[in-house]
């Protein structure tokens, strides 16, 4: 264990690695609102209506009015040559449709899907826009006439409330920063003995080595899902004290992991090289991207083999959804599993005492 810890190589990589991907990756994302989006409007029924909506949509912060279209054809092709970003379109019976809630009149718009933001944002604005024109222009004669206005959908979400991407990929993305910063440090230290010739140890020296790692681990995960969800503002603190207890468990499996590859290969760069392509497939196995349930039934078995998948599941229904106990026994289980399965296998080939004939490195010296 104190091996481990006098690493002051190891441990810098693997505190300096968090640090840095914990304040650098969510950066890109930080507003998690879309900006003066250039857009083009269509308006087929130019009514008192229709003029009103158009006036206070450009007071929006989300949209910057460019052009005002004659059709919707001449609006594509000015999106087709980059002079705007996307289409509003008001057709006719715009107002009759508000009004009574006839289908056919709503409004359409055109956004490039590419863009995570945009669409819920331009809609959101739209919506809010029509809303207070409706309001103010027809409220005060529709209720004269005993009638309402048709009713307005108001969307409340329950976990990502900002709707943006930073708070729906940061949490998942973490565990698997976690993951992969623990791994990388747990199997070069251990690839590195290796070469030394010094990797076989007793029992004792397994378990230092393994409670060292683990220990790195857990205060990691601690300051991500404190300090660093709390600084970067993404939902968090929803059911903080089985979260604590769990995350040695996820910190045991990485670790034993890292410690079990480590050991299969024959220099300390080399566990580097190994493994640090595989951050990017190991996201998408987590199911966060892709529901495990829609992959082929042999793929999402071997997603379970990295501890990140339970992981993702388990912490981010902990952190994001307050989830209780009983609702997260599954991804618990399958972690505890997994922890079982690589301290088992760590443990046969480094702590065991005997030849190593069986056990070959990944790349030969």
């Amino acid at each position: 264990m104190l091996a481990v810890l006098r690493s002051r190589e190891l441990l810098s990589t693997i505190i300096l690695a968090m640090l840095l991907y914990g304040f650098y990756y969510p950066a890109p994302y930080a507003h998690q609102t879309v900006q003066d989006l250039p857009i083009v409007i269509v308006d087929e029924e130019d009514s008192g209506i229709t003029r009103a909506v158009i006036r206070d949509l450009t007071a929006a912060r989300e949209v910057r009015l460019v052009a005002m279209a004659p059709d919707f054809h001449a609006a594509e092709t000015m999106v087709r040559e980059r002079r705007a970003d996307g289409i509003l379109l008001f057709p006719a019976g715009f107002t009759r449709s508000l009004l009574t809630g006839a289908p056919g009149g709503g409004v359409g718009v055109w956004v490039d899907g590419v863009y995570l933001l945009r669409a819920r944002d331009i809609g959101a604005a739209i919506t809010a826009t029509i809303t207070g024109v409706a309001e103010a222009r027809l409220g005060p004669t529709v209720r004269s006439l005993g009638l309402t206005l048709p009713a307005n959908i108001v969307i409340r979400p329950l976990f990502n409330t900002r709707e943006g991407y930073k708070d729906y990929v940061f949490p998942a993305v973490g565990i698997i920063i976690l993951q992969q910063t623990l791994l990388f440090g747990s199997a070069t230290f251990m690839a590195d003995r290796r070469e030394r010739g010094a990797w076989r140890t007793d029992r004792s020296g397994f378990a230092g080595m393994w409670a060292a790692f683990i220990l790195i681990g857990t205060l990691a995960a601690l300051l991500y899902f404190g300090l660093i969800f709390w600084i970067q503002d993404v939902p968090r603190g929803g059911n903080v004290w089985i979260a604590i207890a769990a995350a040695p468990i996820f910190a045991a499996a990485v670790s034993a992991l890292g410690l079990l590859a480590g050991s299969l290969m024959d220099r300390g760069y080399r566990a580097m090289q190994v493994l640090v392509p595989t951050s990017v497939p190991l996201f998408f196995l987590t199911g966060s991207a892709w529901p495990l349930e829609a992959m082929p039934h042999w793929v999402a078995l071997c997603a379970h083999l990295s501890p990140a998948t339970a992981g993702v599941h388990l912490f981010v229904r902990l952190n994001q959804m307050g989830a209780s106990l009983s609702e997260v026994a599954g991804p618990l289980a399958a972690l505890s599993l997994v922890v079982v399965l690589y301290a088992f296998l760590g443990f046969l080939r480094i702590a065991r005492n005997g030849r190593e004939t069986g056990y070959r490195s990944i790349v030969n010296p």
